[in-house]
């Protein structure tokens, strides 16, 4: 696994999996660690869809973190692209970090992630996450039974929120790397395509605004980034649903839900492509889509890309 501008440089390098269940806090923590926002966030599940790669460089050493969708039941052919991508990540890599939800208890998911991270010959780091949301005693025992799901290289507690001991999980796995080169330039803070990027911050604002029975069902394509005149740019997106009711929520009365989302996300966008921004977006409902292959592997979840 090798990215443009490979450097000869030898340091410490290599990749990291964070894999979890649903809502463990990976993506919250993928952010902190990177320093900039690199990965969508939401208190949905399955809010992560791509294998996302978030560079860390240091002076000494760079690693590549891969944020992973949550592994989980899947219930359509969504879910079970969405496990492949996880699981696939674990094969690859230098580091399995098994990431925790310290504030709920260990249950039935996390024993079924452990397993795939047992399976994996990577090094292995517990991290338990969101501490900032519990007492000192209650980690103590969230620790104690999270340590009996492995067998760890390093245990380390932090919380990607607040910031607490985030650099205590990359000296953790900047211990278990080998030496080899820089994956990537120095500046890089992640190797996803800007249309990627773009798109996701459109679906993130559908996650925060829209009501339960949407997010699930929505994808978001980038089709078009193309500039307009100089220092405005034009991103045409498409946000498709399964159903003509979704839509309806979507655009709202009179437009003003899908005003609100382009209206939300554009300030997110405009700091990614740094000039301002021209947002056309509106709806579309391809019945089923998550339950479709070729839909799937075009809006670019799981291994889609």
């Amino acid at each position: 696994m090798t990215g443009p501008g490979a450097a000869h440089e030898v340091v410490r390098s290599g990749f990291a999996a964070l894999v979890g269940r649903p809502n463990a806090g990976k993506s919250t923590l993928l952010n902190a660690l990177v320093g900039e926002k690199v990965a969508i966030v939401s208190s949905t599940p399955q809010t992560t869809r791509h294998r996302l790669r978030g560079i860390v460089d240091e002076d000494d050493a760079q690693i590549v973190f891969v944020d992973t969708p949550g592994l989980h039941r899947p219930h359509d052919a969504l879910g079970e692209e969405l496990n492949r991508s996880a699981v696939l990540a674990l094969s690859d890599v230098d580091v399995a970090c098994l990431v925790i939800d310290a504030s709920a208890p260990v249950g039935p998911g996390d024993r079924w992630v452990a397993h795939r991270v047992k399976e994996s010959g990577a090094a292995k780091v517990l991290v338990l996450t969101k501490v900032d949301l519990v007492k000192p005693n209650e980690l103590e025992r969230q620790m104690a039974v999270a340590r009996d799901l492995a067998e760890f290289d390093d245990v380390v507690a932090c919380s990607g929120r607040t910031g607490f001991n985030v650099e205590g999980v990359k000296n953790a796995v900047v211990r278990l790397l080998p030496e080899g080169p820089r994956y990537f330039p120095r500046e890089m803070r992640t190797d996803q395509p800007i249309e990627v990027l773009v798109a996701e911050m459109i679906r993130e604002r559908v996650l925060h605004l829209t009501r339960e029975e949407v997010p699930h069902a929505v994808g978001v394509v980038v089709e078009d980034i193309s500039r307009e005149r100089e220092g405005l740019v034009r991103v045409t997106a498409r946000i498709y649903v399964e159903r003509e009711s979704q839509r309806g929520i979507i655009v709202g009365k009179d437009g003003e839900m899908i005003k609100r989302i382009g209206t939300e996300a554009r300030p997110a966008i405009e700091r990614v492509l740094g000039e301002h921004v021209f947002l056309d977006v509106r709806v579309k409902v391809k019945r089923d889509w998550r339950r479709d292959a070729s839909s799937i592997r075009r809006f670019g979840y799981g291994e889609g890309l």
